[in-house]
């Protein structure tokens, strides 16, 4: 029988590399972590591993184990923590990942009201799965997904919070400031600064730029929002941002926004998560408060 400590050491194996550093991690000896294997395999009759020089490599067998470990194991990680919460009287954490670098600032309306609404529930927030968060929320690393491109996959549920408009931010003393638009190939010469994101999942790039054929000069990237609106408020380059967020800067720093095309640019902001998680009563409130708080950006 397929137990939860074979898949844990099959995992543990391929990622340590060794039995040694596995059976270091699961604290216990290695020859039984090698006589659990052993068991197994005599009982279903295959082989899930061959050694390969001083390393194990998995069969096509222990490599179906892997993946089903991959699914399996994470899911029973989650429940425990979820058990442990209850047992000291929490009703649980949520675990929020962030794919949308400026809505970070958006994030913190929303949590403060949300943690004095329900003060038995944690709020982390994740900023490592800014760029790769729908593998986390399949994982069960994260239980809800704040992003402006929602991949629509069997078993995730994506929520509209609100729209908002990408808009290119000049500082005040641009030449562009003043416009009320702006065409893709009158940036030839300016220095474009983002955050650090492949191109193809940069909106200015595939609704504004690509279309029309032309690009700017050169891109930095900059991680913070707060550096990169410096930088672009000092005339160093230009950035794409959303309007709401523009605009809360603009009062405090020399920086305007103007609209990308005659007709702009327009987004929204999705909130996701695993359809499993449909009955999770604090993750529908929160939800629900990111939408009335999106009204609002």
């Amino acid at each position: 029988m397929i137990e939860r400590i074979h898949l844990l050491i099959l995992r543990e194996v391929a990622q340590r590399g060794s039995l040694t550093a596995a059976a270091e991690a699961l604290h216990l000896t290695q020859s039984a972590l090698s006589h659990a294997i052993r068991k197994l395999e005599g009982q279903l009759g295959v082989d899930v591993w061959i050694r390969d020089g001083r390393s194990l490599r998995p069969t096509p067998a222990g490599l179906y184990l892997l993946a089903l470990g991959g699914r399996l194991l994470p899911q029973l990680e989650h429940a425990e923590r979820l058990m442990a919460q209850y047992a000291q009287g929490q009703r649980g954490t949520l675990r929020i990942g962030m794919e949308c670098a400026p809505c970070y600032q958006w994030l913190l309306k929303v949590v403060a009201p949300y943690l004095a609404a329900w003060p038995d529930v944690d709020v982390d927030v994740k900023q490592r799965f800014q760029f790769g968060g729908i593998k986390a929320l399949e994982e069960w690393e994260i239980d809800v997904l704040v992003t402006p491109d929602p991949v629509h996959k069997a078993g995730l549920a994506w929520a509209p919070v609100f729209d908002y408009e990408q808009v290119l931010v000049v500082a005040q003393s641009h030449p562009l400031a003043g416009r009320d638009y702006v065409e893709p190939c009158e940036l030839v010469d300016e220095v474009l600064i983002t955050y650090p994101v492949d191109i193809d999942r940069l909106d200015i790039y595939n609704a504004f730029f690509l279309p029309a054929g032309c690009a700017p000069r050169q891109r930095k990237t900059i991680e913070t929002t707060d550096i990169l609106l410096q930088m672009v408020a000092s005339g160093r380059g230009v950035a794409a941002l959303p309007r709401w967020l523009v605009e809360e800067y603009a009062l405090r720093m020399p920086v305007v926004p103007v609209r990308l095309g005659q007709n702009g640019i327009p987004k929204s902001i999705f909130l996701g998560r695993r359809a499993d998680d449909a009955a999770v009563e604090y993750q529908d409130a929160f939800i629900r408060m990111a939408a009335g708080v999106g009204d609002n950006a």
